[in-house]
């Protein structure tokens, strides 16, 4: 009974891979029951464009059409597959300074989404999961250090939390991505740890939800995003998590399962929600979307879908965790 709550596709994102239509067709064939479906919201200015987008010919208003189209084909799919796979249709927003809490807004208002994930891929506006140059660009202006820019970063991620509210966060501590040691403790720094109890108390508080997503392992860290000691944490605070792949391709359905699965379990967490379409609804902004309970025990279960998951990971990590010290792969 695998399941995510994070995915992209080539079709509608120039830095992933193949259609949406054959991303679902994969998550089906892997036996998935719920896949939610979580474009990148555009951008509302030129100059947050990648580079891939400008080599396109890439506008804010090309972004929002490709988002219209998205969102459409969405919802053909859902109704398409809905005997095979439960689909939810969702954005993965992306607060780069405060001016996006109307953007994300409008989006919200004009589609009606079943789901949202909040995330965080800028500080000082500047990307910090594109790649190392970036990075430092925006740990400079921060003043020098890993830990300052951390500490920016949990900051700039408390102003997306208190504005939008997401009821799934993605990827908390991405920012750990390319700094110097992407595994080391956050612990050891007293800001920064502050910060993200603090964060994690707010999210608890509203009933928002911690994504454990397994594309740290796939770009060659040791632990899912977050951390095992944020998790831990949560977890003390009474907070939920739902599992993702964070895929940006059919090669990363499902990729690190059974390692994410195992973690999750070794951490001490023994459920996790899976959203579906039902009639309890979870939070009163997206009416029909539930929240089930799944014993981690449970998934273990199911070794065939792991025993996949392991294949597909011996056969790209090394290629995926080469590219992504030159170059970030964005979305996380």
């Amino acid at each position: 009974m695998p399941f995510s709550h994070h995915s992209h596709s080539g079709q509608f994102c120039l830095h992933a891979k193949d259609s949406l239509e054959a991303v679902v067709k994969t998550a089906i064939s892997k036996g998935m029951e719920t896949l939610v479906l979580t474009e990148h919201m555009p951008r509302d200015q030129e100059t947050d464009l990648y580079p891939e987008e400008i080599e396109a010919g890439k506008t804010t208003d090309s972004l929002l059409e490709t988002f219209d189209e998205y969102y459409k084909e969405a919802r053909r799919l859902q109704s398409s597959y809905s005997l095979q796979i439960d689909i939810l249709v969702g954005v993965e927003t992306d607060w780069i300074r405060p001016s996006s809490k109307q953007v994300i807004g409008s989006l919200s208002k004009k589609y009606g989404f079943d789901t949202v994930i909040g995330s965080v891929h800028h500080v000082h506006s500047i990307p910090t999961d594109f790649d190392r140059e970036t990075y430092e660009k925006a740990r400079d202006i921060s003043g020098g250090t890993d830990e300052k820019l951390y500490a920016d970063y949990y900051d700039a991620q408390l102003k997306m939390l208190e504005a939008v509210k997401p009821p799934i966060v993605g990827h908390f501590d991405v920012i750990r991505l390319l700094s110097d040691n992407p595994n080391a403790s956050m612990k050891k720094h007293d800001a920064v740890w502050s910060r993200i109890s603090r964060n994690l108390s707010f999210i608890s508080s509203y009933g928002g939800m911690l994504e454990v997503n397994s594309a740290a392992l796939r770009k060659g860290m040791s632990e899912p995003y977050p951390q095992g000691e944020i998790c831990q944490e949560f977890s003390k605070m009474n907070g939920d998590f739902v599992l993702s792949d964070d895929s940006h391709g059919v090669s990363q359905v499902g990729f690190g399962f059974k390692r994410t699965v195992e973690f999750v379990e070794e951490i001490g967490v023994k459920t996790l929600i899976v959203l579906t379409r039902g009639l309890v609804t979870r939070d009163a902004r997206f009416p029909g979307v539930s929240g089930r309970p799944v014993p981690v025990k449970d998934l273990e279960k199911n070794h065939a879908f792991f025993q996949a998951q392991r294949t597909v990971a011996d056969s790209s990590s090394c290629e995926l965790h080469t590219r992504i010290i030159h170059r970030r792969i964005p979305g996380g």
